[in-house]
């Protein structure tokens, strides 16, 4: 530091020499062109006002070594950290926790209140998937121990919740406006309870959204959901038992069927609709691929619609009591050309009519999944023998089903490559005859498992597997 004195300078001190021309140059520069300074000029300070003389402040520096690197040398550190040691970074400084936030693309938020108050994009500006299904219910003021699950959501509540404890709607499009205001990049959502007005801020001003869930979705948001032009995934949950009832109807399927005409992939949970809902989006979604339909309250004949989902690859239907209560006549089901993949699970398959109008339409299906299924039994499973294009055939935990009931089917399936038995209780190893042993011998991977109690003959030449099961694959 300079300063004047009439006393006479020390002979021993030796100026410091004057830093580089360039670096007080950029300085100036950076300073009128307002722009923040290099960390390393922020550890400096000005020895005397007239001279402009940049000397590094080494308190700063000996507290903080990482004064030294730039904002970006510091992100490349943390990105090649392991993900144990990152959330553990955030806590160090507040400059390390909102670079950590720039690395966080997946966020699930608990408390509504966090997005609201515009915190979430502050801290994480940089997220492409955000939860937002268990902050978009009431939770309690503090920490709850008590967790209330279902499959499609989860939440932690206190003693004093109800079902009735629901933000509303008005609350979720404001805090899906703060969302899409600092999120432009946001490419998946999952939200709960949104009106028409917020899922529309959301498709206009994240043009990059490709993936959304709406749970507690009715017709009237559906509007909103024509403005997200890019949705390629859309999962809709009307009803979920317990929680809440909503309806999404043949209204809504017209109006998501004509604003969304890019879906690849369509899951209903808990809709109502029928035949021509179902049409709708057949007609106008013409690059569907995968449709999943859970625990639905279609309308009798909803099975015919299917037949107008040309390009439909993969059908899945999960935990519905009844498949179709009255299909009607064979030849009005029509039949799904493009189909390859049909996948029945936790489904009641009691009603034959329902169940043998599901496999007419899928009748060109190559790979045939039943899991969990109630009520299917070897009269049941025949009627899958329409199904002539069988190569791959996944059974497991149906109770009913005999070793005779298989040997009945796939014996009609002269392409089946793949066949997988477990958990299956009735088929047994003894019941198995020559011919049905014989057809073993030409397929290319066979998994068979019904029952670890019971031990497939030694001389057939395929090995055991685990648990007494056996298993191969034929290369």
């Amino acid at each position: 530091m300079s300063f004047h004195s009439n006393s006479k300078p020390n002979p021993s001190f030796t100026p410091p020499p004057p830093l580089n021309p360039w670096l007080n140059s950029t300085a100036a520069a950076a300073a009128a062109a307002a722009e923040p300074l290099n960390p390393m000029v922020l550890a400096m300070h000005l020895s005397d006002p007239k001279s402009k003389t940049l000397i590094p402040n080494s308190t700063l520096i000996l507290m903080d070594r990482t004064l030294l690197l730039s904002d970006e040398i510091l992100i490349r550190i943390f990105q090649k950290l392991p993900d144990s040691q990152r959330n553990s970074n955030s806590l160090v400084c507040k400059r390390w926790m909102n670079l950590q936030g720039r690395l966080v693309r997946t966020l699930r938020v608990l408390d509504w209140n966090f997005v609201l108050s515009g915190r979430l994009t502050h801290r994480f500006p940089n997220l492409n998937h955000v939860d937002l299904v268990p902050g978009s219910f009431a939770s309690p003021q503090e920490l709850a121990n008590i967790v209330v699950s279902h499959k499609q959501v989860s939440l932690r509540v206190d003693s004093t919740w109800r079902v009735e404890n629901v933000l509303p709607s008005e609350a979720v499009d404001a805090g899906l406006r703060s969302l899409s205001g600092g999120c432009p990049n946001l490419r998946k959502l999952e939200v709960a309870g949104a009106g028409e007005a917020g899922i529309s801020t959301v498709g206009s001003e994240c043009a990059t959204l490709q993936e959304l869930e709406l749970q507690r979705c009715d017709d009237a948001v559906l509007r909103g959901v024509a403005a997200c032009r890019n949705l390629q995934i859309l999962k809709l949950v009307g009803s979920l038992k317990g929680f809440y009832d909503s309806v999404v109807s043949d209204i809504g399927f017209t109006i998501l069927a004509q604003g969304c005409r890019r879906l690849v992939k369509l899951e209903l949970v808990g809709c109502e609709g029928s035949f021509d809902g179902v049409k709708a989006i057949g007609q106008c979604c013409v690059m569907l691929e995968e449709l999943v339909i859970v625990d639905h309250r279609m309308d009798d004949g909803w099975l015919a619609g299917l037949s107008f989902c040309e390009n439909l690859k993969t059908l899945r239907v999960q935990s519905c009591k009844v498949i179709d209560g009255s299909p009607g006549l064979e030849e009005h089901l029509g039949c799904c050309e493009a189909l390859e993949r049909l996948h029945l699970q936790k489904c009641q398959l009691r009603d034959r009519n329902g169940v043998g109008a599901l496999f007419s339409v899928s009748r060109n299906a190559r790979d045939i999944v039943l899991q969990d299924c109630w009520g299917l039994d070897n009269s049941t499973l025949s009627l899958a023998i329409v199904c002539r294009r069988v190569k791959l055939f996944y059974v497991e935990g149906c109770s009913l089903l005999t070793t005779e009931g298989i040997e009945s089917v796939i014996e009609h399936w002269k392409e089946l490559e793949c066949l997988r038995v477990e958990s299956c209780k009735n088929i047994k190893d003894s019941d198995i005859s020559p011919e049905l042993a014989t057809l073993f011998s030409t397929l290319k991977e066979l998994k068979w498992r019904p029952d670890t109690k019971y031990l497939f003959p030694s001389d057939m030449g395929i090995g055991m597997g685990r648990k007494g099961g056996k298993f191969f694959k034929r290369t």
